[in-house]
């Protein structure tokens, strides 16, 4: 890391983490979409749902999973896995920027045959490494896509939608998804409701708010943007904190949005 000698950099994200790990966080970003139900379905559904249509402004991103919500009669799990076919006319017509009804649709269909298999979307990022007790993240988000995927006659064009590294992306909202259902504080943010995936293992984020500030601190060297930049950016956060890097996802967007620098 090529920061100043004379800046503690961690005592500063640290501090930065406090800051902006905060329960006032959650009304302006789309972790509050999550944050509307308790049934640990619910909370994953919405939870992965409003992180892939995590791109735009923040507001139409709320605005757009609340509008999801109301689609599915305000409990998504019970709509998924109870719906009659005449019901999923009410997603027709939905759509944020280039995600629309025919992606939802195959969303609906893929949760209503995992949920028949399984209590928790976690198993689904643990398909063939069930029984290790260090999950490679990287085989696990390669793994997923290739799983959610495996239903017939998926939509081609819906493919864009879930980022893996094997396509060299940074495979930002599924990673922010996996930070709001595995890192456990007792801040209220992240829900921590993932015992099997470990804090430690996640990757950080990587949008252009975090990129840009952790250029500034010498976190990121690497030219492209690309899935090795967020293990770039990763391994040093561990020098930072082994156990937990990603909180300081906390610091880095928080920074950048409100371009305290």
């Amino acid at each position: 890391m090529t920061v100043a000698a004379d800046f503690d950099l961690k005592d500063f994200l640290d501090k930065k983490v406090e800051e902006y790990n905060q329960p006032n966080f959650i009304p302006n970003d789309p972790i509050v979409i999550p944050h509307q139900f308790s049934a640990k379905q619910d909370i994953e559904i919405m939870g992965f749902l409003a992180s892939i249509m995590a791109w735009g402004q923040r507001r139409t991103i709320i605005n757009k999973c609340k509008e999801l919500i109301v689609r599915m009669d305000g409990q998504p799990y019970d709509y998924i896995m109870n719906h009659q076919e005449q019901d999923l006319k009410s997603l027709l017509g939905f759509k944020h920027r280039t995600f629309n009804d025919t992606d939802i649709l195959y969303f609906v269909a893929f949760f209503n045959y995992h949920y028949r298999h399984f209590e928790s979307l976690e198993d689904a990022f643990l398909v063939g490494q069930e029984n290790r007790k260090e999950i490679d993240l990287e085989l696990a988000l390669n793994t997923f896509k290739t799983y959610f995927f495996s239903l017939p006659d998926y939509p081609a064009r819906t493919r864009k939608h879930i980022s893996s590294p094997a396509q060299k992306s940074t495979v930002k909202r599924i990673n922010m998804f996996l930070r709001w259902m595995v890192r456990q504080d007792n801040k209220g943010v992240d829900f921590g409701i993932w015992n099997r995936l470990s804090p430690k293992d996640l990757i950080c984020p990587c949008d252009v708010h975090v990129e840009r500030v952790a250029r500034k601190f010498g976190l990121i060297t690497l030219h492209k943007v690309n899935w090795k930049t967020a293990q770039e950016l990763t391994a040093n956060l561990r020098l930072l904190d082994p156990l937990d890097p990603v909180k300081y996802d906390f610091a880095l967007f928080g920074l950048g949005v409100e371009r305290e620098l």
